[in-house]
């Protein structure tokens, strides 16, 4: 049987849109804000006029994911084919009740015309769930090839997408696959999600965010600008295979996380649309100041499992205070040039100020590489249970301040010079291998204990640390509907006309 669903969703504002102006290879499409990320307005630099024209551009082709386990669209039976082509409207939505489906086939083709009621809102989602609704999916196979045309979205608070044994795929641009904003809960097991959009993450969550957890499955992009998971939210993902052939794996934004637990991560950043940084990454954790995400620190955690980078830095901090937990995870770094972690400015927040300040945790767990932390950055370091460091931190020079604690039996091989500004450690915890580590300017000598002093992190409205002011020429502020005071949060959601009133891009 074959069902075509035309209920068109009232909607609000009249905003015009512009699909992806990202800031950097990053989500979001909103209208004027940075995609799930740093969106410029319509007015923009000339630096992000090309990020649109990029973003606008027809779609790849799905990516061939071979690795992990998941079902695929010849294993599930389908029995019904629920369709809509209308610009703005769902295929399935669930307004504040309690609905299921199983073994149906979704289609939606059709585009949304404001970035900011999509993104933020659902417009334009191929299934949709709001106002406190429960909506169960499972055996389902959900295709969208359409701008805005996410896959599957949950939005705002009490709302809940329980989804299993499922394939999404998504190839139009700015088209997530799992959408979580407005502190909604998405809830997905053993899924296959494929996009192959410019800035259409696999798991995506944008202003408001909410709780995402995800166990078992393949989620793999291909877009510029398409990272796995784009983080604006809580989001979990166990037992999984990642993949990202263009974009970061991961992007956390200001005050939300990221947590993997026994996860497969494999990361190709090799495209950028704007020029605010030269570096390429698995993972990016920044704050864009476009109001998508409150000011706070950021997380991200592993435990476990395996992350392989083909280019650039393994991990890369910008514009805020982020703290990185490794447990015993395999990490690889397979280009020579990239660093295991960089901690720098960018052309996000106010400049000299717009460093990174982490905190990095390892435990049971060993890091290959060097740690670069620019002079309007810093870093506290602390491993410990047995963890092996081998590399140099700042080995050009000392820059930003860095503390490093060793315990349990911890150890740092120095691969060259390194430069730090305090540190705690036994005896026998450092091994110099012929090279010199500078301490506050000072040269330690092997087979000495010390004490040192933590670096003390200060979050400020600017998202980096030090005075704030007004963004510097090129990097977004306040986008419509929203500011950076917003702390991330949905401006309401107006009793509005229908979406064929909004004006276009």
């Amino acid at each position: 049987m074959e069902t075509t669903n035309k209920k068109t969703r009232l909607s609000g504002i009249a905003a015009a849109a512009v699909c992806a102006c990202l800031a950097f290879s990053l989500t979001a499409c909103a209208g004027t804000s940075a995609a799930s990320s740093s969106a410029a307005s319509s007015a923009a630099s000339s630096a992000t006029a090309s990020a649109s024209t990029s973003s606008e551009s027809s779609s790849a082709e799905l990516p061939n994911v071979t690795a992990g386990t998941a079902p695929t669209k010849e294993g599930i039976t389908v029995n019904e084919t629920i369709s809509n082509s209308a610009d703005s409207e769902h295929a399935i939505e669930a307004d504040g009740k309690t609905e299921s489906y199983s073994n149906v086939a979704v289609q939606k083709t059709g585009d949304s015309n404001s970035g900011d009621e999509a993104d933020f809102y659902g417009d334009n989602a191929t299934i949709f769930a709001t106002n406190g609704a429960t909506l169960d999916l499972s055996n389902i196979v959900v295709e969208s090839n359409g701008k805005h045309a996410n896959g599957v979205f949950s939005y705002g608070e009490g709302t809940t997408v329980n989804i299993s044994d499922s394939v999404i795929e998504t190839q139009g641009n700015c088209s997530g696959g799992l959408m979580t904003t407005g502190g909604g809960t998405m809830n997905a097991k053993n899924l296959r999600v494929l996009t192959s959009g410019n800035s259409s993450a696999a798991i995506r969550s944008d202003r408001g965010g909410g709780t995402v957890n995800v166990d078992g499955g393949v989620y793999a992009t291909s877009g510029t600008g398409s990272p796995v998971i784009y983080s604006t939210a809580d989001i979990t993902v166990s037992n999984a295979y990642l993949e990202s052939t263009a974009s970061q794996g991961v992007v956390v934004e200001g005050k939300n996380s990221v947590t993997l637990n026994d996860v497969t991560l494999v990361a190709d950043n090799n495209k950028k649309n704007s020029d605010k940084s030269d570096v390429y990454q698995a993972v990016m954790i920044y704050q864009s100041m476009s109001g998508d995400a409150a000011n706070g620190e950021a997380s991200f955690t592993m435990n476990g499992g395996s992350l392989v980078n083909a280019n650039g830095d393994v991990f890369f901090v910008n514009n805020t205070v982020a703290t990185i937990s490794l447990s015993n995870a395999s990490i690889k770094n397979t280009d020579a040039n990239g660093v295991f972690l960089r901690a720098a400015a960018a052309g996000w927040g106010n400049e000299g100020s717009n460093g990174g300040q982490v905190t990095l945790k390892a435990a049971k767990q060993t890091i290959d590489g060097n740690m670069v932390v620019d002079d309007v950055s810093n870093l506290n370091l602390y491993l410990t249970d047995g963890s092996t460091f081998t590399g140099a931190i700042n080995p050009y020079g000392k820059a930003g301040d860095v503390y490093v604690e060793l315990s349990g039996s911890s150890k740092w091989v120095l691969t060259s010079d390194a430069y730090i500004t305090s540190l705690t450690c036994d005896a026998d915890s450092i091994d110099l291998n012929g090279h010199t580590l500078y301490v506050n300017g000072q040269a330690y000598t092997a087979g000495t204990a010390s004490t040192g002093t933590a670096i003390e992190h200060v979050v400020t409205s600017s998202g980096g640390h030090g005075s704030a002011g007004a963004p510097p020429s090129g990097s977004s502020g306040a986008p419509s509907g929203g500011s950076p005071s917003s702390g991330g949060t949905p401006p309401d959601k107006p009793s509005g006309s229908s979406s064929s009133s909004k004006s276009a891009s």
